[in-house]
């Protein structure tokens, strides 16, 4: 008889383990942020392409990893080098699911008779007017319009269209085995869904945990339109059920263009379920603006807040006919400006939040518990490019050079994901995605924790195992804070200004603040910001060069204790860090043209760079006029910009006895 000693059963315990990998050699128990971009388009999107941008998924991998690309100058000329200051941590590309396979037959193989339909040549074209025309064929197709409306490109009836969207998915898969680098580079296998009815923007990116996933993409073909909970249905049955060791989410973006459709309330209780399971974070900002909130200040309101900060990087209009600037003009009628009184409410992810609580009360499900990312939606294969001084633009010829300036003046720079993981694995990042440990910025890289609590110390900032000592007294962004006692729970927030680059350096910080949002006894949603370190100050730019000047803060740490706390209340906390102003991307490309937003002789000098643009081959209207808008006529922009950074929330669940209505 074999006897079991605690040596011999230690033994055997370990062999029956599952073989893991060993930890990384800079694995961290407390966690380390990583900095990454989800949302990432190259030539094997319809809307890359035509653009005559010519990089693929390998060449986007490269430059997340920081090797210098090659990108299209406003004339489709392969002439522009492009390079990250910084690597990214981790990255995915997420090219439109719908065009996989046109987009392959029209642009890959000369000898298959779909590459020779008139709009696959359109598509090829150098001819701008011709890509423009390509693009709108492409989005009527099967982006824009309704269920009924979507039809499969003529293409594939004269080519295989789908054998051609397997060897894309095909393609797409190897080169992200290819560049994934274990504790190093971590790429993620993934696609985006693409369904705007309307121009309404419903688009998702799917991202996958590893190498299982499903035999092709799930598109809005498959789902039809105005129908992204299929989406979910679909990933359940075709992955988490339908193949071994498959795991995957899928992740909003652009609410602000959402015509208010983006997060209905969900209408049976696994549409609910299905929610918060698929889509635990939100890409709260990228190049086409933030969702946050918004205020407008020249109508001193916002819609549902009074919180002036939330004039940041904001759309006049609420859909993607945003992008419908061509030379200069818009030319459509759907970009018109929405005002705050008709801009949907849940475009904006703050009204979400609170919606969520009140939804808990009534029902007793909150469906709406996302965290926050933020990414760049790059067009141009150049994932974390969000430095504002070094800014190529994401959309191929369509917004480079001169376009920029002229055509996408109100687009961003983007965003990044940062999240916060033990080891730069895929396991180790998807998990902390799905726990929505992370936090989104405006594209600079200042570090951030929150923790919520019960009994964190009110000293805590001075503890040297302050974060290891949070981890065990409270939970950290993303979490859900335990049944307490009555008293009001207490918030650790330490934030950290961006370090920079050698010869830049990263911007003081300015304030932090806490938000707070929750529903009281009646039904009625609230919000509060509170500012809980540092201060306002009367930090700026210097006019002539743009340096930051005046003062700020390396770092800020405090616990925060909730002064209007109600066990009896839903809510939800999140911090939002500010840094001090600095120079918008298009105050720097303005100057660089020799046109300065600051001086009181700006339309003369737009004049003067217009016509020497016009000079050296550019065409349309008011190319640089742009530059010299004024920021007390504009309800959103100003040629500075304050920088920031998003936790995901904490949330307090009020101990209920019964809701009032189940979900239907």
């Amino acid at each position: 008889m074999l006897l079991k000693t605690p040596a011999l059963t230690a033994l055997l315990t370990l062999i029956a383990m599952p073989l893991t990998a060993a930890p990384c050699a800079d694995y961290a128990p407390d966690k380390r942020p990583l900095f990454g971009d989800l949302h990432v388009h190259t030539s094997y999107s319809f809307d890359s392409y035509i653009s005559s941008q010519r990089n693929d998924p390998w060449v986007a991998y490269r430059y997340g990893k920081g090797e210098a690309i090659t990108l299209p100058d406003a004339d489709g000329e392969q002439t522009v080098s492009a390079q990250l200051q910084r690597p990214l941590d981790f990255m995915a590309v997420t090219d439109h699911a719908e065009f996989l396979g046109p987009i392959n037959i029209c642009t890959q193989d000369s000898s298959k008779l779909g590459y020779w339909f008139p709009a696959c040549i359109a598509t090829r074209s150098s001819n701008f007017i011709l890509q423009l025309l390509a693009a709108d064929y492409w989005v009527k197709l099967g982006v824009a319009g309704s269920e009924a409306e979507k039809k499969r490109s003529f293409a594939c009836t004269l080519s295989d269209c789908e054998a051609a969207e397997k060897s894309t998915w095909q393609s797409i898969q190897q080169a992200t085995a290819e560049h994934n680098e274990v504790c190093e580079f971590t790429t993620f296998v993934g696609y985006e869904y693409t369904d705007a009815p309307e121009f309404k923007n419903l688009h998702r990116n799917v991202i996958f945990r590893n190498e299982q996933v499903t035999d092709l993409p799930i598109s809005a073909y498959d789902t039809g339109s105005y129908n992204f909970p299929k989406l979910w249905s679909l990933l359940r049955e075709q992955c988490l059920e339908g193949k071994p060791g498959c795991d995957v989410m899928s992740i909003p973006h652009n609410p602000n263009l959402s015509g208010g459709l983006m997060f209905p309330d969900p209408k049976t209780p696994q549409e609910a379920a299905d929610r918060l399971h698929f889509e635990p974070v939100i890409e709260l900002i990228q190049h086409k603006g933030a969702s946050e909130c918004r205020f407008d200040r020249l109508a001193g309101r916002g819609v549902a807040t009074a919180d002036e900060a939330c004039d940041f990087e904001q759309i006049k209009t609420d859909s993607l006919a945003m992008l419908g600037s061509v030379a200069g003009e818009v030319r459509t009628l759907d970009a018109a400006p929405v005002a705050i009184d008709d801009f949907g409410r849940r475009n904006m992810i703050r009204n979400v939040l609170k919606d969520g609580t009140r939804l808990k009360q009534e029902h007793g499900v909150n469906p709406f518990k996302m965290g926050f990312i933020g990414s760049t939606d790059t067009h141009s294969a150049t994932p974390g490019a969000t430095e504002e001084d070094n800014y190529p633009g994401h959309l191929g010829r369509r917004d480079a050079g001169y376009r920029n300036i002229q055509d996408h003046f109100a687009s961003n720079a983007g965003g990044l994901a940062v999240v916060w993981a033990k080891q730069n694995t895929r396991d180790a990042v998807f998990d902390g995605i799905r726990r929505k440990e992370t936090y989104a910025t405006s594209g600079t890289r200042p570090t951030l924790r929150f923790f919520g609590g019960w009994d964190l110390p009110e000293s805590l900032c001075d503890n040297p195992q302050m974060i290891s000592e949070a981890y065990q007294r409270g939970v950290p962004m993303g979490g859900d804070l335990p049944t307490g006692t009555n008293s009001a729970p207490r918030f650790l927030v330490a934030a950290s200004k961006d370090p920079g680059v050698p010869g830049k350096p990263g911007t003081d910080l300015q304030r932090v603040q806490i938000i707070k949002g929750w529903t009281d006894q009646n039904g009625q949603t609230h919000e509060q910001v509170y500012d809980v370190a540092g201060s306002y100050t009367q930090a700026r730019v210097n006019p002539q060069t743009c340096a930051p000047e005046g003062p700020g803060h390396a770092a800020l740490c405090t616990v925060w204790q909730d002064p209007a706390f109600n066990p009896e209340q839903n809510a939800f906390y999140y911090v939002r860090v500010l840094e001090n102003p600095t120079c918008r991307w298009s105050t720097l490309q303005c100057k660089a043209a020799g046109v300065d937003p600051f001086s009181k002789d700006c339309k003369q000098q737009a004049e003067v760079a217009t016509q020497a643009a016009f000079d050296d081959g550019a065409w349309g209207d008011d190319v640089y006029g742009k530059c010299c808008l004024d920021p007390e006529q504009e309800p959103f922009y100003s040629p500075t910009i304050q920088e920031r950074a998003w936790s995901s929330p904490i949330w307090y669940s009020a101990s209920q006895a019964k809701p009032q209505t189940p979900l239907p």
